[in-house]
């Protein structure tokens, strides 16, 4: 009998250390890509480059901020100009979230046009860069709107941002952010 209940509960802690086992092996790649946006937590600084150029905004300093929020379950990114406080009554600064629903990575942007474009991540090979394409959008698209976005990882301290802003008219307009994480 002592024999019987050992290798019962042996049984169930293999099968148990199998499912686990299983269930982190089994991560899909809309989670693997979260997990890897998530360790972007923190503040981040570096230049921004446009095209087609926008003289007031080429080589700007900016600052990026992500953080983790409900639970691990969403992260919030947030960019500003360099140096200009957190002070919605004065300042700009769209604030992006990240979430998974199901199989599905999605960002939606909360713009500063008005408008909150939703675009959905795409499988990254490599696991080196998180790509977002366009899906729909809420609000009017008279000012423009965002519509793509792309995260790659270049090291723990480094990264780059590519926002692609569709103007009114259809015409986009790309940031490139070479961002480095502060200490």
């Amino acid at each position: 009998m002592r024999f019987l209940r050992t290798a019962v509960a042996v049984g169930l802690i293999a099968v148990g250390t199998v499912g686990l086992a299983q269930q982190t092996a089994q991560k899909s790649d809309a989670q693997r890509s979260f997990d890897s946006l998530k360790s972007l937590a923190g503040t981040w600084q570096g230049s921004i480059k446009m095209d087609p150029p926008m003289p007031d905004m080429d080589n700007a300093k900016a600052e990026v901020t992500l953080r983790v929020t409900s639970r691990g379950n969403a992260l919030v990114h947030e960019m500003q100009e360099a140096g200009t406080p957190l002070d919605a009554t004065k300042y700009d600064h769209p604030v992006t979230m990240m979430y998974l629903d199901g199989d599905r990575l999605n960002l939606v942007h909360y713009c500063d046009a008005g408008n909150r474009p939703h675009m959905v991540a795409r499988p990254s090979g490599d696991g080196k860069q998180v790509e977002f394409d366009f899906a729909d959008v809420t609000g009017g698209t008279e000012n423009g709107h965002m519509h793509h976005a792309i995260f790659t990882f270049n090291d723990a301290n480094h990264h780059t941002e590519d926002w692609t802003y569709m103007m009114p008219g259809d015409k986009p307009a790309h940031a490139h952010f070479e961002l480095t994480r502060t200490k």
